[in-house]
């Protein structure tokens, strides 16, 4: 065996499907007869049949396995993937560690195109997502009217957990097809409505696919706009549908960004601006711990479960968080030293947004829209209500909103 010249890639990634090492390119199989070491998971060194290499079972967590490589760095080393080493797998934490003229992939196809090539339905128009290791909520978001959906599942009790959570938001006749070891010999495809949902003996290695039928009584999530404040858990702190509608234009959220909500109340707004895109990061900043708790709840309930919350008192509770790019205010703006302390986290180009329902906290946003620039707006909603046989318009408290960007 010889090593690879000092300009040549000597860590291969190759991915391999249940149909094992007979169906691999003839470059894999020459890239496995030449390795010094191979490293993958239980199942995939078994797929890959004797080998004449030094081998590594993947260990737990996976970042452990690095010095391990680290070691045989510049002799030829495969890693065993499954199906698209860059497609929810192994390939990113291997990217982050490895020059790129240092590693080459060879990938096989993914779970999700065998899925699609077996239903028959076009990759590019169903939702790919993973529940293999991530938080099981993130899903309540995608289920949407007409909805295709591919998931890769954690293990067998991933299947009928969807089917659950289905018949829970009135999305019963929504179908589920449990895809099972596919591209192998032990290959097994079953359908049912979520409503009827009975498999048993679920293989560990499945993929799920989810058709949605929405009935009239479904709930889903809009995605579009602010959502209706029933769909928040709150004890009255809430910023209101068209003022968070108002306030989430203004913060002008951009893809990938970091938000702080400041006085966070129910989280709504940090909330909101996680399910625009989910590349976004939000951290909630609430004083008190039931309505941090309560928070959580809502985020989990609306399928965002990946807040972030502190629970102390602004100013001092910024101490050591990650830099924002955008920064609402809500809560506490009457106290001059939190809005300072927002302000100067910022990067420059930055943007803060402050509500104001009090005079005195409307007068210091006057005060700072002077001094500083920004926009600055009344909020006056008012809402039909009855009065005696007829109708009247009942104002809410009007809201002074300034906003700006750091310069």
């Amino acid at each position: 065996m010889t090593s690879p010249s000092a300009t040549q890639p000597w860590l291969s990634l190759i991915g391999i499907g249940e149909d094992g090492f007979d169906a691999l390119s003839p470059a894999a199989r020459a890239l496995l007869a030449q390795a010094h070491f191979v490293i993958g998971g239980a199942r995939h060194l078994k797929l890959a049949g004797k080998l004449d290499a030094q081998t590594l079972q993947w260990p737990s967590p996976l970042s452990t396995a690095l010095p391990a490589i680290l070691a045989h760095r510049g002799s030829p080393v495969c890693v065993l993937a499954s199906g698209d080493p860059f497609f929810y797998g192994i390939g990113a934490l291997l990217s982050a560690h490895f020059a790129a003229e240092e590693m080459q992939c060879l990938p096989a196809p993914s779970a999700f195109s065998l899925a699609a090539a077996r239903l028959r339905w076009s990759l590019q128009d169903c939702r790919l997502m993973s529940l293999h290791g991530r938080d099981f909520e993130r899903i309540i978001p995608a289920l949407q009217p007409a909805g295709k959906l591919l998931c890769l599942s954690w293990d067998e009790t991933t299947p009928p957990r969807l089917a659950e959570l289905l018949r829970a938001r009135g999305l019963g006749q929504s179908e589920i097809v449990v895809m099972e070891a596919l591209g192998g010999p032990r290959e097994r495809v079953r359908a049912s409505t979520a409503q009827a949902f009975d498999m048993n003996e679920i293989d560990p290695l499945n993929l799920v696919a989810l058709d949605i039928k929405v009935a009239a009584h479904s709930r889903i999530i809009p995605t579009g706009g602010a959502l209706a404040d029933g769909f928040f858990e709150t004890d009255g702190q809430l910023t209101k549908q068209p003022v968070r509608a108002i306030a989430l234009s203004a913060l002008a959220l951009r893809s990938g960004e970091l938000l702080w909500d400041v006085g966070a109340g129910s989280g709504s707004i940090a909330i909101e601006w996680l399910l625009r895109d989910p590349a976004n990061r939000a951290i909630a900043i609430e004083a008190r711990p039931d309505r941090a708790e309560r928070i959580l709840r809502n985020a989990k309930t609306l399928g965002v479960p990946q807040i972030e919350i502190v629970t102390g008192k602004a100013p001092a509770a910024f101490a050591n968080l990650p830099q924002p790019q955008a920064i609402f205010v809500g809560g506490g703006a009457s106290e001059r030293s939190i809005l300072d302390a927002a302000f100067a986290a910022l990067p420059i180009g930055g943007r803060l947004v402050v509500n104001a329902v009090t005079l005195e906290t409307e007068a210091e946003l006057i005060a700072r829209f002077k001094a500083q620039g920004g926009e600055l707006v009344k909020i006056d909603i008012s809402r039909a209500t009855p009065i005696g046989g007829f109708l009247g318009w009942r104002p809410a408290m009007p809201i002074t909103q300034w906003s700006v960007a750091k310069q």
